[in-house]
């Protein structure tokens, strides 16, 4: 199996701002590194050049326009980020809805710019338009359990069993995470079970006293 894909969202949070950004960045450097797991980031803009000059670990956005460069005040475009520094980036969080044309145009401004897409969705049927899209991943993610502490791979396995049907269904070549309430090392390793390729969290590790600690538990049944 490929090694599991860990992708942290530091959305706004306080505690994952600043100089707490880049505590983050250096626990996701140790720990990928001792475990192999594949451990990225989603900082806010403006942490996207340094922790990508200063840590070895992938960084992404948390948003991107399907603008291409030019007279757009205000957008985030695959290219601009491609210079800052970015691996890729997520595209349509719970927290940041688009239209399914405005998935299309960022998911096409990624690939120009040869950055990943990563596409959130909610359930199985909107895990199959997004596979439609061909990004690099699907991220099911049900947003009642975003930030609950309750893990998605516990409260409704199912959404992800059959989420993962419906992508492979329509894209075999789309990766696929789930989100939503991840915590530990159990909530990793069912969700592998599940035939995901790994997951996406936030609070979790981002507001943890110890983020380090969070994530060698998170890679610990791997």
């Amino acid at each position: 199996m490929a090694e599991p894909f860990i992708l942290i969202n530091l959305k706004s949070y306080t505690e994952g701002s600043g100089q707490r950004a880049h505590h983050i960045a250096e626990a996701a450097e140790i720990v990928a590194e001792e475990s192999g797991a594949i451990i990225a980031l989603a900082p806010g803009f403006m942490n996207i050049h340094p922790i990508s000059m200063h840590y070895a670990v992938p960084v992404y956005a948390q948003h991107v326009d399907g603008w291409e460069p030019g007279a757009h005040t205000g957008a985030i475009t695959a290219e601009a980020l491609k210079q800052a520094g970015a691996t890729g980036s997520l595209v349509n969080h719970s927290e940041r809805r688009l239209t399914l044309a405005d998935c299309e145009a960022a998911v096409r401004a990624l690939r120009a710019s040869g950055l990943i897409s990563v596409v959130c969705s909610n359930n199985e049927t909107t895990s199959a338009a997004a596979a439609a899209l061909s990004p690099d991943y699907v991220a099911i993610e049900p947003p009642e359990l975003i930030g609950s502490g309750v893990s998605v791979s516990k409260a409704n396995p199912d959404i992800i069993r059959k989420s993962v049907v419906a992508v492979q269904k329509v894209n075999p070549d789309v990766k696929i995470l789930t989100g939503a309430g991840i915590q530990t090392g159990e909530c990793l390793k069912i969700a592998l079970e599940l035939g995901t390729n790994g997951v996406l969290l936030a609070s979790g590790v981002v507001k943890a006293k110890a983020p380090i600690a969070v994530l060698r538990d998170l890679v610990s049944l791997l």
